[in-house]
């Protein structure tokens, strides 16, 4: 039986599924938690050695099913070592997120044609777009209001002009989020719901997602990236929509790293 996404109800039937998704997911979830305690060096050298064993490990497991899971966890680390490889991303201009973004697109896009999913699964729809962009813009308002309460960001662009403004939305709606809602929500989330089911994929996915953000050295900033992840993923799962997602993922890093600074 298929979801109206065109997602299996019940997950593929694989002995030991929790095992191998598990193993991998408990190790970047580790390598975050050094992030938050300041181990950077230690992160990326951990990530780096998931890096490598999702990788022979994709050689030597049969399964295409568990091939395709590693071939979408692997990402995580993939962008972790690239945003903690790049010295201006420690800078945090505006433009460092389109190099290493852009750098991002490349196995992205390489892991989500090997992900073997239709484009209704991977969300490539522009259906409703007039409806989902101001309905992105109101969401992108509230979500980024309350987290920047959590964090308090500094700004990326120094006023509010015109150009200014078209440059940060560019970045964070067709580099940063584009790409961040790609992997974590067409690709793992989708690989995910399709081997351990709808709920846990999107919790797991979600979750994830959170320990992402430990960078910031902010346990609630860590809970309530878990709870936005939760929300985006149910809403893809329902609309089957990445532009909806990628627009509500963007606009919240607008206002948290443009307008709301700014203005306050």
């Amino acid at each position: 039986m298929e979801t109206s996404g065109n997602l299996r109800e019940r997950p593929v039937e694989i002995k030991n599924m929790w095992y191998y998704v598990g193993i991998p997911a408990a190790a970047i979830a580790f390598a975050e938690i050094l992030i938050f305690w300041g181990m950077k060096i230690e992160a990326l050298e951990i990530h780096a050695a998931i890096l490598l064993g999702l990788s022979f490990s994709m050689m030597f497991v049969k399964n295409t099913e568990i091939q395709k899971t590693y071939l979408a966890l692997i990402l995580l680390p993939i962008l972790r070592l690239v945003n903690l490889s790049m010295p201006l991303y420690y800078e945090k201009t505006l433009y460092s997120f389109i190099f290493t973004y852009g750098i991002l697109a490349i196995p992205v896009s390489i892991a989500a044609t090997n992900q073997e999913l239709t484009r209704t699964q991977l969300g490539m729809t522009f259906k409703k777009i007039w409806l989902y962009a101001p309905f992105s813009i109101l969401l992108g308002l509230l979500l980024g209001g309350a987290e920047y309460l959590i964090i308090k960001t500094t700004y990326l662009i120094s006023n509010l002009s015109t150009f200014n403004l078209l440059m940060l939305s560019i970045v964070m709606i067709f580099f940063v989020g584009l790409v961040e809602e790609i992997i974590y929500r067409s690709i793992i989330q989708n690989r995910l719901q399709i081997t351990l089911g709808n709920r846990s994929g999107l919790i797991i996915t979600s979750i994830l997602f959170g320990l992402m953000h430990t960078g910031y050295g902010s346990i609630g900033e860590v809970l309530y990236a878990s709870f936005v992840g939760i929300f985006l993923g149910y809403l893809f799962y329902k609309t089957r929509s990445l532009p909806l997602v990628a627009m509500i993922h963007g606009f919240i890093n607008i206002f948290v790293f443009g307008i709301i600074p700014l203005l306050l």
